[in-house]
């Protein structure tokens, strides 16, 4: 998951062999020998060069931080170039996290600065491979796993990051699988320890990582899983494997639980950061563990929510290692893309995740495919929690038919922007009419006021004189 040098090995490789100039040729033409043969070599390979301007591919670039429409389909020149060790993959389908909503607005630490193409994971074909690769030849069906620099149609990774697609597996499914499933499979097994009898909350269970999560707890024998969902959401989770469905936008999710497990739970895992932090520490047993994965409560409307921010930080969640000895409970904290460096531990998790598939154990749910033009309706259908499963991004360009019903859709959209501002501006101007209205009612009363006091004061002066006489 590096992609540190992905910026670096996209580079147009071009440039260098365009420098690299044929001789002179002499005045008086010598016969032709080996040597003026090789002197013809330089020649040939600038000939190849136009050949690899003329190579382009799409991508997805983040362009700056904020909402749905800075993430931009752009067209990218030149052939990247392959170091030792690396692969070109020609990309079929990219995966969507939540991550990748956070790091739209400039709340996720691992992705760089715009500009940058994001993307943690994909699917495809191995194009070509660089020099020391040999365990990858071109043909390869893999899934990738990276920092960035996915969502696009091609992409240099290491070959280290790639993973063989099994027979029966669809790309789409390559796709759903390595971000998703590794980061439960580690959170449950590595740090939960997880064991038959156990009790797991699992947040946000009909997103990726909570269908992943629930998957894999029915692995175990006789774990009890609590999930969390919207009502609408229930059957689909329970049909998935969780026990107790919790709706929390009706339901306070830490009643729910004691009503079931007065004592409490083994496993929480919490992705919602912030006072939900505090309240599943609580709901542990003793002995219990609690894995935060995430910062979800930040996330709040298209562009950074400054007050979200800011209320998710005033409850962060922080604690005494006295108060943990006294507890008997564990915290951890995890953090796939920190783990780009510990790819031994990831492809052993890896491994284990496809063996399960091949079993039939574990099978990523598909909630909808989005060409990549589509993007923007991809990220607002995750960030207002409308999915069940995975939502996939493919590189498959947009039919003509559906480009244009989409060209309608944007057009229809500015046209309701154009007819909710003039709503607003309407309001506006009544409002400032009203406030006119209010501030000439206030000003009658004053005037007949004034009208009244020369009255007054002559009634008094009347008074007075009739006072004399």
């Amino acid at each position: 998951m590096s992609g540190e040098d992905a910026p670096a090995q996209q580079q147009n490789a071009v440039d260098q062999k365009q420098e690299t100039k044929p001789a002179e040729e002499p005045k008086a033409e010598p016969p032709k020998t080996e040597s003026a043969e090789a002197a013809a070599t330089p020649a040939a390979t600038t000939e190849k060069a136009p050949e690899e301007e003329t190579f382009t591919y799409r991508a997805l670039v983040l362009t700056g931080y904020g909402g749905y429409d800075k993430v931009k389909l752009q067209v990218k020149k030149g052939k990247p170039a392959l170091k030792a060790g690396e692969v070109l993959v020609r990309v079929k389908v990219c995966g969507l996290n939540f991550a990748d909503l956070m790091a739209r607005q400039g709340l996720y630490d691992r992705l760089p600065s715009p500009p940058v193409t994001p993307g943690m994971e994909c699917s495809g074909v191995v194009e070509a491979v660089g020099e020391e690769v040999t365990d990858r030849k071109v043909g390869d069906k893999v899934m990738v796993l990276n920092r960035f620099g996915l969502w696009q149609e091609v992409a240099v990774v290491p070959a280290s990051h790639t993973f063989l697609i099994p027979d029966g597996m669809s790309f789409e499914e390559a796709a759903a699988l390595p971000v998703n499933y590794i980061t439960a499979y580690l959170m449950l097994f590595d740090f939960g320890n997880l064991r038959p009898n156990q009790s797991v909350l699992v947040h946000a269970a009909a997103g990726g990582v909570g269908i992943a999560a629930t998957q894999l707890c029915k692995t175990v024998k006789d774990v009890t899983v609590f999930g969390t969902a919207s009502a609408s959401k229930h059957e689909a989770i329970s049909q998935g494997g969780v026990t107790h469905a919790i709706d929390y936008r009706t339901k306070d999710y830490v009643e729910e639980v004691r009503k079931i497990s007065p004592k409490g739970l083994d496993i929480i895992l919490d992705p919602l950061g912030g006072s939900d932090t505090h309240k599943a520490y609580n709901l542990l047993k003793p002995m219990g563990k609690l894995i935060t994965y995430g910062a979800a409560n930040m996330l709040a409307g298209q562009r950074k929510n400054l007050i979200a921010v800011a209320k998710n930080w005033y409850h962060q969640f922080s604690i005494h290692t006295l108060s943990l000895i006294q507890g008997n409970k564990s915290v951890c904290g995890f953090h796939l893309g920190y783990l780009d460096g510990e790819m031994e531990l990831i492809t052993q998790a890896m491994n284990t995740i496809l063996d399960l598939y091949k079993q039939g154990k574990v099978k990523p749910r598909i909630d909808s495919t989005w060409h990549l033009e589509q993007v923007g309706d991809a990220m607002r259908k995750m960030q207002e929690r409308n999915n069940i499963g995975k939502m996939i991004l493919t590189t498959e360009p947009m039919p003509e038919e559906e480009k244009k019903e989409e060209a309608k859709k944007e057009d229809k959209k500015e046209d309701k922007k154009k007819e909710e501002k003039k709503k607003d501006d309407k309001k506006k101007d009544d409002g400032k009419k009203e406030e006119k209205k209010d501030d000439k009612k206030k000003e009658e009363p004053k005037k007949e006021e004034k009208k009244e006091e020369p009255k007054k004061e002559e009634e008094k002066n009347e008074e007075a004189k009739k006072e004399e006489k």
